[in-house]
């Protein structure tokens, strides 16, 4: 593993957006029911979460952004995900887009993000078409997850670039590149009746022939960022991933402090109305927990300075975006065998609805099949710690 040179864990001094998300964190944890019940993000809530800066955390100075420190951008996301799972994983998709703007031409960027309160959000996966046409591309396709889409002004979709109905090769895979279109030019679809992130509106986006103009598009693969900036130097794969262990982190720790309360109340019947804290095994599952989540999560932060410390540097390897992708995956799946221990400790009061463990259960395992964070980064992961050829293009 790459030895992390002694950088600080975040810049001293509280963020004013780190302090937004900790006055705002109770209001969503207020409405976590609602959310759940409505599978989306209230637009009140999104545009308070939107005016506090929250979906401009990645944004360039230069924008009216923050071009906030990634671990900085973690704990923001961390603290309302422990209020609300949904909030959280709305409001880091948001971020994470907005990371875009830096790619964009300037004239783009700020037609999109010129607005101090604007959302933006969509799926960067290719699973659409874009025609090549002049002075642009025609683009249709179909996403699923576009979460928080609902409250999203522009909405962006990743599409393979096509000439005549072929696919545009660069060297021996096709061209892919983002697009971004307005909330108007979108069909969204309510599809997201799903098992856990109930709240976060993630049905399908849709667009059919709608036409982009060249410059309202990028690739995060084959192009350089137009705005320099050490945050623009943390590989883009990274900065675009970064929010998905942080949202799982504050997840986990919701579900331990559930756990802690509801252990200090519970009497076991059985055990003579001896409190549920005094449960040996119980104990045993608090202690592993903590410091499982507190590893996992020392690993992402040493990770995410590390990478970041290089990227002022202009030298990230493909060891270090390895390693952050390793620092991602290890923080997501960790959460998930925490949440899984609190909830197996809780017993049978944890299947009930108004058990907040059992929402953090399907939060967490929903978070979990993010394909950023999916087992399979593993292999590719472990190859090229191995020293392996792999194809790297996606870390």
């Amino acid at each position: 593993m790459t030895t992390p040179p002694p950088v600080a864990l975040k810049p001293a001094g509280e963020h004013p957006v780190l302090a937004a998300a900790r006055q705002l964190a109770p209001k969503a944890a207020a409405r976590s029911e609602e959310i759940e019940t409505a599978r989306r993000l209230p637009a009140d809530l999104a545009q308070e979460l939107a005016q506090a800066g929250l979906f401009r955390m990645v944004v360039p100075e230069a924008y009216g952004g923050f071009e906030m420190h990634p671990a900085l951008v973690i704990e923001a996301l961390e603290t309302l995900a422990r209020a609300d799972g949904s909030t959280g994983w709305c409001v880091m998709i948001g971020a994470v887009t907005a990371m875009c703007s830096g790619w964009l031409p300037e004239p783009q960027a700020r037609l999109i993000y010129g607005a101090p309160d604007v959302i933006t959000g969509g799926v960067a996966a290719p699973m659409g078409r874009a025609e090549l046409v002049e002075g642009g591309y025609r683009v249709t396709g179909r996403w699923p997850w576009a979460s928080g889409s609902q409250n999203c002004r522009w909405l962006l979709g990743g599409a393979v670039v096509t000439k005549d109905g072929a696919p545009q090769m660069r060297g021996p895979m096709p061209e892919v590149r983002l697009f971004f279109f307005p909330i108007a030019d979108v069909t969204l679809h309510d599809t997201w009746h799903a098992a856990g992130l109930c709240g976060t509106g993630s049905g399908d986006m849709e667009v059919r022939d709608v036409f982009v103009p060249a410059e309202r598009s990028m690739s995060i693969i084959t192009e350089r960022p137009r705005v320099a900036s050490p945050l623009y130097g943390f590989p883009a794969f990274g900065l675009l991933g970064v929010g998905i262990p942080a949202v799982a982190l504050g997840i986990a720790r919701r579900a331990i402090d559930e756990l802690t309360a509801l252990a200090n109340q519970k009497k076991l019947i059985a055990a003579g109305g001896q409190l549920l804290a005094k449960r040996p095994a119980v104990q045993e599952a608090v202690a592993d927990a903590e410091a499982t989540l507190r590893a996992a999560r020392a690993f992402l932060f040493e990770t995410v300075n590390t990478t970041f410390e290089a990227g002022t540097r202009a030298e990230v390897s493909v060891k270090h975006r390895a390693e952050l992708r390793l620092a991602f995956t290890h923080a997501t799946r960790s959460a998930a065998r925490v949440v899984d221990r609190m909830y197996e400790a809780a017993g049978g009061t944890a299947v009930y609805r108004a058990s907040p463990l059992q929402r953090c259960l399907r939060d967490i395992h929903v978070a979990t099949q993010h394909a950023m964070v999916a087992p399979s980064t593993l292999e590719l992961i472990g190859s090229v710690l191995l020293g392996l050829d792999a194809n790297t293009v996606m870390l």
